[in-house]
């Protein structure tokens, strides 16, 4: 398993103490896009930079496809947080954040449902040992 650098470590703690914010502030059952939300709101007052939404080019066969993937957060260009309000992850949700991380070319990334009753039940960390 490959290790952190120091600076994702300090990143993934904001990461984590922003959703550890956001789930006690609005607990479970809403909206994945309203976690969204107010989780960008708390890494903003930690003044961490991020983008929401992000498209990931894909190119399959030589064809750039229309159809692209979208992160939900990518912060500070290095950790993707895949953000989920859902009974259960499923486990096309790790699956699905492997292929992220993979397509953008990033190591560390994380899994984060807000439907839980304790949101450390609810984050996954992912860290890809070679891309």
């Amino acid at each position: 398993m490959t290790s952190t650098t120091p600076e994702e470590e300090e990143l993934a703690r904001k990461i984590v103490d922003c959703a550890y914010r956001v789930h006690r502030g609005l607990g479970p059952g809403l909206l994945e896009s309203i976690y969204e939300t107010c989780f960008c709101h708390e890494l903003q007052k930690r003044g961490v930079p991020y983008r929401r939404q992000l498209t990931v080019p894909l190119v399959y066969d030589g064809i750039v496809l229309s159809d692209c993937p979208r992160l939900d957060v990518l912060v500070k260009d290095l950790i993707i947080c895949e953000l989920k309000s859902v009974d259960s992850l499923d486990p096309i949700f790790m699956a699905q954040i492997l292929t992220q991380l993979k397509l953008a070319r990033k190591r560390l990334g994380f899994l984060i449902n807000f439907n839980v009753p304790a949101i450390k039940l609810g984050i996954r960390s992912v860290i890809l040992s070679n891309l």
